[in-house]
């Protein structure tokens, strides 16, 4: 029988191209997304990637009542719980939110969860939470800690979840410590667009390339590092997505809770992402060195081995290819806005037999 997830903030960058994966995978989806840094038409856009209608809820993990409708509606299998705030320079400066959103959201959605006898949980974690590493690459037994509030409540969220797992022994769940995702799905229909700016690298360089900025801000170029630039692990967001699947097939088949990096194993500079980026692009990046960012660290990269040996994880997709995806979806734009107008099916897009649906709860 098909296993049914429930995939909370599945309308946003990383949540939609999980939903592919997932899709592609066989597994039975249904997203639930408040919309608070996602637009509305992704289930139409997820509808013509996939060939079939996309299911999402609007509504927020933090509502406990419409989280028990859902579950009792759907009775999913297991949860992959992407829906929280990311973003180290807002977190600095709202730091109230984010305890709102990533820790309280998280609390919420667990107990929801025990309340409808779901115990398979794929969580969202961050790099953040190794603070500045002691040694580079990072591996999964470093040192914790955290050096601005978002990696706070990333550090807080998977303390939470450790103990509810020595607390509830027939609980599993896999903690997934991202690096940087970057690129597209390969359609060009999806990509990173938040609504404000999160500080993240690709989106500024593709806004950059395109002419809708000026320059790239570069947050510090006296670093400890080759170039002088901040070095960080770009890990392509569809390599990201298929980690998911493999963490959740490890839940739903081996029942065996888990914690590991999911990252390339390699850092690029600033610099060096500017200069790749111009090559797939085709435009110049005129760029500005201005003061570090608070917050910021200089070099963090995975050491991958323990998703190879537990996940059975290895990355597919090179730089090239997060940047040439990237462009894609940026350069696409201007024709994705017209298909929505137009209510029109980019031609190289499958057709699904059926409307994808949105449904608001609570």
């Amino acid at each position: 029988m098909t296993a049914r997830i429930l995939l909370t903030g599945g309308a946003g960058f990383i949540g939609s191209h999980t939903y592919v994966a997932l899709c592609e995978a066989g597994y039975e989806c249904v997203i639930l997304d408040n919309f608070s840094n996602s637009f509305p038409d992704v289930p139409r856009r997820l509808e013509w990637i996939t060939g079939q209608p996309a299911n999402l809820i609007r509504a927020d993990v933090r509502d406990g009542s419409t989280l028990d409708k859902v579950m009792r509606t759907y009775r999913f299998d297991a949860v992959i719980h992407l829906a929280a705030l990311k973003s180290v320079p807002l977190s600095l400066a709202y730091p109230g939110a984010f305890i709102r959103a990533n820790v309280a959201g998280l609390c919420s959605l667990v107990a929801a969860m025990e309340r409808n006898g779901v115990n398979r949980l794929v969580h969202s974690s961050s790099a953040t939470v190794y603070g500045k590493p002691e040694a580079l690459p990072i591996p999964e037994h470093a040192p914790l800690s955290f050096t601005n509030p978002y990696g706070l409540t990333k550090l807080w969220a998977e303390q939470f979840l450790s103990a509810q797992a020595q607390r509830q022994d027939d609980w599993a769940i896999g903690v997934l410590r991202y690096f940087n995702p970057a690129g597209a799905d390969a359609s060009g229909l999806i990509g990173e667009a938040p609504r404000g700016d999160g500080g993240n690298l690709f989106p500024l360089l593709a806004q950059v390339a395109a002419g809708k900025r000026p320059y790239l801000p570069i947050f510090g170029g006296d670093y400890g590092t080759p170039d002088g630039t901040g070095i960080r692990d770009f890990i392509h967001v569809c390599d990201l997505a298929e980690g998911h699947v493999l963490s959740l097939e490890r839940l739903l088949h081996q029942g065996k809770t888990h914690t590991v990096n999911l990252g390339s194993g390699r850092g690029h500079s600033v610099l060096e992402m500017v200069k790749a980026y111009e090559v797939a692009s085709g435009h110049s990046i005129p760029y500005r060195i201005d003061s570090r960012r608070a917050g910021d660290v200089a070099a963090s990269y995975a050491d991958p081995a323990m998703a190879r040996a537990v996940l059975g994880f290895r990355t597919q997709r090179d730089l090239g290819e997060m940047c040439a995806s990237s462009w894609l979806w940026e350069d696409g734009q201007k024709s994705r806005v017209a298909a929505r107008a137009n209510r029109r099916i980019p031609a190289h897009a499958k057709r699904a037999t059926q409307q994808s649906r949105m449904i608001r709860w609570g």
